[in-house]
């Protein structure tokens, strides 16, 4: 089964950035779309960012609208989720999936926390 490999998360002041990557362990695995869903504590999870494979479509959540940008790279077969202008309230851990081309069968990774100090 595949295994979605995540990095990136860590501590950063409010008004910094990080970025994530997320890359499936196998490289010939085939994604229709890839991204990223949050998680705070005691909340539910929700939806921050996707980008289809094929054609490079982003779709993004309001909250993150003009700070976060979900970009591909076909040859490396990795996502990333560059996060600028942090806030205290992006603290969660994110996880990233994938969904397999030509399937729903979605995949996720074990999730990397982000903290953002005030």
């Amino acid at each position: 089964q595949v295994q979605l490999v995540e990095s990136g998360g860590g501590l950063v002041q409010a008004g910094g950035s990080l970025r994530l990557s997320c890359a499936p362990s196998e490289r010939t695995f085939s994604s229709s779309v890839m991204g990223w869903f949050r998680q705070a504590p005691g909340k539910e999870r929700d939806f921050v960012a996707r980008i289809t494979w094929s054609g490079g479509r982003t779709d993004y959540a309001d909250f993150v609208k003009g700070r976060f940008t979900i970009s591909r790279d076909n040859d490396k077969n990795t996502a990333y989720l560059q996060m600028n202008s942090l806030k205290p309230e992006d603290t969660a851990v994110y996880y990233c999936y994938t969904r397999a081309r030509g399937t729903t069968l979605d995949y996720w990774g074990q999730g990397t926390q982000v903290t953002v100090s005030s």
